[in-house]
């Protein structure tokens, strides 16, 4: 299993490899230039170790690399803080797992994210009582008040990537169960689903329905999520949600597996000015 920051040691390594060969470098040539032996630069490469942010500005520079966006993300993969948008969440290490802390990173750097959703409302459209319910279902009914509190308070602030600039852009496929299932009652459920109809008239956001009409189709295999990054599609990555765990799947031939999975969801779900109606009339009937 794959975690996000040997996932990240990859990519990184696998694109400072890209830009080497594109500077017509060989790995000793990029060595000399920075005043290192080869096998640093092999190891880096291959993703074996890790590597400073002073040390990849230097092969940056080494290989003429100029494109902000692209040294600002290759910058924040090695750990950088001050590369891309402010790393808040390493406020809440001593509460949130490692996994968590990594997709919140990938979220945070992502310049679009795809997910289908089957089973609750996604993280970054949820109303506040929403997230409180679906956390505390999450950790436990034992979980004390200060930690639910402080996990729902990471949750809503996750959702600032949507106001960002640029922001977030989402596209999500809910199946009709996650609009069906009244997570904290009544009242709460009427909230979100308003707060579905406010996000599906955000440009940045295009929600589509999944009906139960729609009958039997790939995505009854599980939710996923699909980030997207500025500059290169080379650093995309599906991320598995498990129970105790997440899977972060980074090969060419999962990525494009699960993207042909989602544009068949897509087809199958109903447009986007359907859904809005779909949830809209959901709520006025709730």
């Amino acid at each position: 299993m794959q975690h996000g920051p040997a996932v990240r040691r990859r990519k990184l390594g696998a694109e400072l490899r890209a830009l080497r060969t594109g500077a017509g470098l060989t790995s000793g040539e990029a060595a000399r230039l920075v005043g290192w032996h080869q096998s640093k630069v092999s190891r880096i490469e291959t993703g074996t170790s890790g590597v400073k942010p002073s040390d990849v500005r230097l092969l940056l520079d080494a290989y003429g690399v100029e494109d902000r966006q692209l040294r600002e993300l290759l910058l924040v993969l090695s750990g950088a803080r001050d590369g891309g948008r402010d790393h808040w969440w390493q406020a809440y290490r001593g509460v949130l797992p490692p996994t968590y802390r990594d997709f919140i990173s990938l979220e945070s750097q992502a310049s679009a994210m795809r997910t289908l959703e089957t089973s609750v409302v996604p993280g970054l459209l949820q109303t506040p009582e929403y997230a409180r319910a679906v956390t505390r279902a999450a950790v436990g009914a034992a979980v004390d008040e200060e930690r639910l509190d402080t996990l729902v308070e990471v949750r809503l602030a996750r959702q600032d990537v949507l106001r960002a600039d640029p922001p977030l852009t989402l596209s999500a496929v809910l199946d009709e169960a996650v609009l069906r299932r009244e997570v904290g009652g009544p009242e709460v459920m009427s909230r979100q689903l308003e707060r579905l109809v406010e996000a599906a008239r955000l440009p940045q956001v295009r929600l589509q329905v999944l009906p139960f009409s729609a009958g039997a189709h790939i995505g009854i295999t599980g939710p996923f999520v699909i980030f997207s990054f500025p500059s290169t599609s080379d650093l995309d990555v599906v991320v598995l949600d498990h129970l105790t765990s997440s899977l972060y799947l980074e090969r060419k031939e999962d990525l494009q597996a699960y993207t042909e999975a989602f544009d068949s969801l897509r087809i199958h779900a109903l447009s986007p000015e359907d859904s809005l109606d779909y949830i809209a009339a959901m709520k006025d009937g709730a």
